[in-house]
C-alpha cells in the first residue's frame, strides 16, 4: 500500500484544459517580480552597512550596482578604527543619485569567501561596479572616502559653461584624482576615452570662458586639454590631434603627473603602469640640491613622456632605497631606471648637481634612455604638447 501511494504521488495527473496563454503569463510575471520584491527587500539601500557572509555574498554583488566591501577580521585595530568611519559615510553613500552601498564580510571567519576574492590583509576594501571588483585604494576618513567613491558614479564627461563652472568642478572633484578638462572642445571627442578610463580622472570640456582662465591655465591657445594634477600642483597641456592613439597617450601618460614624489601609497598607482620608472634618491639634509634635482626631473619629463619620473629621500624610505643598493654611504643623488620589477640600471653622472654643465649632462642621458625606449616601438608619433607646472 506504501509503494502505491508513492506512486501515485509522482504520478502525472491529466490535464482536462490547457490555461489561456495570457494567464500563463500573469502568473510568470507575478513569480518574476516576487523575486525582485524579495531580492530587493533583502539589501535596503537604507544607509546602513550591510552584513553579508558566503549565502548572500554573491546576490548582493548582482543586485547592487556599486558595492563598497570591507573584509575584516574583529581583532584587527585598524579594522576597528575604519569601521566608525564606513558607518559615518554609509547613508552619505546611500543618498546619492547614484547610489554606493558599504558592506561588511567578517574575513576571519568566511575565510573561503576571503581567498575567493584574494584578500590576504585586513582590513581590505573591494568596489564592486556592476558586479566587477577593483582595488580601493582611497582615503579611509568618512568625508574623504565619499569625495572619493563620487568618482565612480560621476557623469563621464561634465559640461562646463564658466569660468565659475570650471572652478566649481576643480574643487568638487578634489585631489585624488587627475582632471581632464577641454577648452574649446566638443564633448564627444572625449566620450569615449572617458567611460574607458573613467575609474581614474575626471572628465570635462568647457564651451565657454573668458581670457582669463586661459591665462589661469597656462594655454598658449585653444582647442586644448588640460591635465591638471591637484595634489601636486602639476599640470600638463595637449593641443593636438585630437583623434585616435595621439589623444589616449596624452591621457593615459597623465593618470600620474609628469614627477611624481614616491610613497607607499603613490608606488601602488604604478602597479599597472607599462612605461620604465626614473627613480630619484635624494638626500634628507640638502633641500637646495634636491629642489634643484625636482626642477631637472621636470624639464627632464616634458620630453620624455615615454618614461615616469619619480622622487624619495633616502630617509623617508630606506628598505625602498636598500632595494636599489642605496643607504648612508651611498653618494646621493642616485637616479635608477626600474621596469617596475626587478630589473633596473643606474644612470651614470647625475650625482652631483653643482653647475649647469652637469645639470645638463644629467638631462641628456635622460633623453639618451628614452631614445633607447622609443627604439623598440614599431611606429613614430608626432604630437605636439606642453609641460608646465601651477
Amino acid at each position: 500500500m506504501e509503494k502505491s501511494r508513492k506512486w501515485c504521488f509522482w504520478r502525472k495527473p491529466k490535464i482536462k484544459a490547457a490555461l489561456p496563454m495570457p494567464v500563463i503569463l500573469l502568473l510568470l510575471l507575478c513569480i518574476f517580480e516576487t523575486g525582485i520584491s524579495s531580492t530587493a527587500d533583502q539589501f535596503k539601500v537604507d544607509g546602513k552597512v550591510l552584513e553579508l557572509d558566503e549565502a548572500n555574498f554573491d546576490s548582493a554583488i548582482s543586485s547592487l550596482d556599486y558595492i563598497l566591501v570591507n573584509f575584516y577580521a574583529p581583532w584587527c585595530h585598524h579594522g576597528k578604527l575604519l569601521s566608525p568611519q564606513l558607518d559615518e559615510a554609509a547613508p552619505v553613500l546611500a543618498g546619492l543619485k547614484e547610489p554606493i552601498v558599504i558592506a561588511k564580510v567578517n574575513a576571519d571567519k568566511f575565510t573561503r569567501l576571503a581567498s575567493k576574492h584574494d584578500v590576504d590583509a585586513y582590513p581590505s576594501l573591494k568596489l564592486f561596479m556592476h558586479g566587477v571588483s577593483m582595488e580601493y585604494y582611497g582615503p579611509r576618513e568618512a568625508d574623504s572616502l565619499v569625495q572619493y567613491l563620487k568618482k565612480f558614479v560621476s557623469t563621464d564627461v561634465s559640461i562646463l559653461i564658466s569660468d565659475s563652472a570650471i572652478s566649481d568642478f576643480v574643487e568638487e572633484a578634489g585631489t585624488f584624482f587627475p582632471i581632464f578638462i577641454g577648452f574649446g572642445l566638443n564633448e564627444t571627442v572625449l566620450s569615449n576615452l572617458a567611460i574607458k578610463y573613467k575609474k581614474r580622472a575626471w572628465f570635462s570640456v568647457a564651451k565657454d570662458f573668458s581670457d582669463e582662465a586661459k591665462v589661469l591655465y597656462d594655454m598658449e591657445k585653444v582647442p586644448a586639454l588640460v591635465a591638471i594634477h591637484p595634489n601636486y600642483k602639476q599640470q600638463s597641456i595637449f593641443y593636438g590631434l585630437f583623434e585616435g592613439e595621439f589623444l589616449e597617450d596624452f591621457i593615459k601618460q597623465n593618470f600620474l603627473p609628469p614627477v611624481v614624489p614616491l610613497n607607499p601609497e603613490t608606488l601602488k598607482l604604478l602597479k599597472d603602469e607599462k612605461r620604465k620608472i626614473v627613480l630619484t634618491i635624494t638626500a634628507d639634509e640638502n633641500e637646495d640640491q634636491t629642489q634643484n634635482l625636482i626642477k631637472l626631473l621636470k624639464a627632464a619629463a616634458s620630453t620624455n613622456r615615454d618614461l615616469v619620473f619619480g622622487y624619495f629621500r633616502l630617509k623617508q624610505w630606506e628598505d625602498f632605497a636598500d632595494k636599489f643598493g642605496a643607504n648612508e654611504k651611498t653618494k646621493l643623488p642616485k637616479i635608477i631606471v626600474w621596469n617596475g620589477d626587478e630589473d633596473y640600471f643606474s644612470v651614470i653622472g647625475i650625482e652631483s648637481l653643482d653647475n649647469e654643465d652637469q645639470g645638463s649632462h644629467s638631462h641628456n642621458s635622460l633623453k639618451d634612455i628614452d631614445k633607447e625606449e622609443q627604439k623598440r616601438k614599431q611606429s613614430k608619433r608626432h604630437y605636439l604638447w606642453a609641460s608646465s607646472t601651477q
